[in-house]
């Protein structure tokens, strides 16, 4: 399989500018291949059984894992590399820390930025000088811990050192001045501050790739804020040209590609929350788009990368130049490119209450759910209204009574009265997930200076956000039953329900009038965009009400993840808009597929017409757009325009996937002919033929929009 035989931008026929060298490409055909995912291996080594012998702590144990890993992990450095490390441990994939049973960590971003500017060495300075002012015995256990994995990492540095070594010893002519030039590069990263942006980039990988080594899955963060002083500092002093950066920054995303393997079915196999975050502004508000921010959109352009699936922070001041780039990148297709919206965000945090210079800094949890990076312990629970509205109609295993209410205000009311319960039960709920994390922890302020870990509540954030489901289709079906119910009075409410109850059976005509007569969420229709707006405000404004309980912050957000097609589905019967039981309804804050028949704007401005600054941790926004209608400049124009209206009518985050339904089926069914072809399934894409066949009905009966 080479790279001219992906199918990133066949629906459309675009040709894909080709900047990088053979020798990258043919490392990227290498780890998208699935080669280096499938040699991963089980640790063939353990803790020595004698170690218990001293009754060890849990972060004593995790922490000799940890030293284990570092000494004995098998290496892997190939010829041609300019950026080397990697996870070869098959158990990190599990999300568990290799050689013990702890869980290990994901839906988060850690500091990287921080431990670039100050390097390992500057964190073990954080951490004894916390030791010599005094902690208490919990404090010091952590402590010593975290020495212990930063001694750890220096070992695993170290190994790649000495066979670098080997290989200039047994090497001539380039391939041995390649691996000297990438021993200079390492030799002080990430112990010390890199200096160049080779080091920057060298050191950023090591930091984060010893982390998923030892089973942390932790997001990347805002890519190019973390790297453009160095590469612009490189380019002013002649060290390097633009060029030459593009091959190491693409090297970098081809080792993103360590854990592909080819025969991961379920939800794909990319996810793993290593998203990117790109553009936005800084601390002070200045605009921070940089050479980096082009030269990564570039990369996945050429590479179709989709296992570092990227955000871009827009505002209404967004260079044009970066919407072009997004967009001619969107038009190819993959689903690696999303969008978030800076002057909705921003505004929010603030109000939320976090300093202003926190909340320009915002990026992912690993996911698309914003957070605090390098700050933030982050949860969130995800409550189903479909299932609320259903026990208040008698329409659960557990509420089987029909209900009856003398008008639609008595009904709404019940709704909104059991919603309360729910949420009630989400923000009175505390983490009690407690398993060790010293090596995460030493990269979360104020971790160190609380002596307390990333789970007890060390964190200068610790929250836990109530997550809405199925909004969309509550005010479908609330749009209905005013109407059928209340108003018109077809019929009683204990016969409508009993017709859902037994999914439509012998009220066919009902069923398909229904889902014809009325203009559903998604088509820019005043009447259920207000009732849209109901549940959407009945929701953040009971979640408002507690922003901070029990020292964790809960913000509202909403989302669904895929639980529309799996989890929710057993408890879900007909809804009253019209689709039988078993429909995949909305997933996130879009429109039930086939309900959004009016074209992608109308989409954007239902989902816009609530109010976003009620939801701090955010929503999605899924679109998929026909890749015939984006032909020519004029397909570029409309996408830039499309991402421009989001902006300005207030959406948090938008996800925009440019693929033909017809060319999904044949993927379907002839997945060895599409190795590559990419989707963004939701906060995460994935390959399509990793996805198992209920992922990918997910995908494909997303409404097709055209331009």
């Amino acid at each position: 399989m080479s790279l001219s035989d992906n199918n990133f931008g066949v629906a459309t026929g675009q040709p894909v500018s080709c900047r990088l060298s053979a020798v990258t490409r043919a490392l990227a055909e290498r780890a998208l291949s699935g080669e280096h995912g499938m040699g991963m291996v089980k640790a063939d080594f353990n803790i020595n059984p004698e170690f218990y012998l001293t009754l060890p702590t849990p972060n004593q144990i995790y922490a000799e894992a940890v030293r284990l890993i570092a000494e004995k992990a098998p290496l892997r450095i190939l010829p041609g590399e300019r950026i080397v490390g990697s996870a070869t441990l098959l158990e990190a994939t599990w999300h568990q820390t290799p050689l013990v049973k702890f869980a290990s960590t994901s839906h988060t971003t850690i500091g990287f930025e921080k431990a670039l500017h100050i390097g390992y060495h500057g964190i073990r300075a954080e951490i004894m000088d916390k030791l010599e002012r005094g902690v208490d015995e919990e404090g010091e256990d952590l402590l010593l811990a975290m020495l212990t994995c930063l001694d750890a990492a220096g070992v695993w540095h170290q190994r790649h050192l000495d066979y670098l070594e080997e290989q200039v010893q047994v090497t001539k002519g380039e391939e041995r001045n390649a691996y000297m030039q990438v021993m200079t590069v390492m030799r002080h990263v990430p112990e010390e501050p890199p200096t160049t942006f080779h080091e920057a980039l060298q050191s950023l990988w090591l930091l984060w790739d010893f982390q998923r080594l030892c089973g942390n899955w932790s997001g990347i963060g805002r890519i190019d804020k973390l790297l453009g002083s160095y590469l612009h500092h490189d380019l002013e002093c002649g060290r390097l040209t633009l060029d030459e950066a593009r091959e190491l920054l693409a090297q970098f995303w081809i080792k993103g590609c360590e854990w592909i393997r080819g025969d991961d079915k379920g939800s794909g196999d990319a996810q793993f929350y290593q998203n990117v975050v790109l553009g936005g502004v800084d601390e002070e508000g200045n605009d921070i788009t940089n050479e980096v921010t082009y030269l990564v959109l570039d990369v996945v352009e050429e590479l179709h990368i989709s296992d570092f699936p990227i955000a871009v922070r827009l505002s209404r001041n967004s260079p044009d130049l970066l919407l072009q780039r997004i967009a001619e990148v969107q038009r190819l297709g993959g689903g690696i490119v999303a969008i978030y919206n800076d002057d909705r965000i921003i505004p929010s945090l603030v109000h939320y209450g976090y300093p202003i210079e926190e909340a320009r800094s915002f990026a992912n949890d690993g996911c698309w759910e914003i957070i605090i990076p390098g700050k933030t312990n982050f949860s969130y629970g995800n409550i189903d209204l479909v299932l609320v509205l259903q026990e208040i109609l008698g329409l659960s295993p557990t509420e089987t009574a029909v209900k009856d209410y003398t008008d639609f205000t008595s009904l709404y009311r019940a709704f909104e009265s059991r919603l309360a319960i729910y949420i009630t039960g989400s923000v009175n709920n505390v983490n009690v997930n407690k398993h060790p994390a010293p090596l995460l922890s030493m990269l979360v302020d104020d971790c160190i200076e609380r002596g307390r870990a990333y789970y007890e509540r060390g964190p200068k954030y610790s929250v836990q956000s109530p997550h809405a489901s199925g909004i969309p289709d509550v005010a479908n079906s609330l749009l209905v039953l005013q109407r059928l119910i209340f108003e018109d009075r077809e019929m009683t409410l204990p016969e409508f329900v009993e017709i859902l109850r037994n999914d439509w059976q012998g009220h066919e005509e009902l069923r398909a009038r229904i889902w014809n007569r009325f203009e559903y969420y998604g088509n820019d229709s005043a009447l259920v965009d207000a009732m849209v707006q109901r549940v959407f405000n009945s929701f953040t404004d009971l979640v408002a009400c507690v922003p901070e309980r029990f020292g964790v912050k809960r913000p509202a957000g909403i989302s669904t993840f895929g639980r529309e097609m799996s989890t929710f589905r057993s408890h879900r019967l007909a809804p009253a808009s019209g689709q039988h039981k078993d429909t995949i309804l909305a997933g996130n804050f879009s429109p039930s597929p086939g309900t959004d028949r009016n074209g992608p704007t109308a989409v954007i401005r239902s989902h816009c017409s609530v109010d976003f600054s009620k939801l701090p941790c955010g929503t999605v926004l899924d679109l998929k757009i026909m890749p015939s209608s984006l032909k020519g400049e004029e397909g570029i124009t409309a996408l830039k325009g499309l991402m421009r209206t989001f902006v300005e009518l207030g959406g948090i985050f938008m996800q925009i996937d440019v693929v033909d339904s017809n060319l999904l089926r044949l993927a379907q069914a002839n997945p060895e002919q599409y190795p590559n072809l990419s989707v963004r399934v939701s906060g995460w894409s994935a390959r399509f033929a990793t996805l198992d066949k209920e992922w990918q009905e997910l995908i494909i009966v997303r409404t097709e929009q055209k331009m």
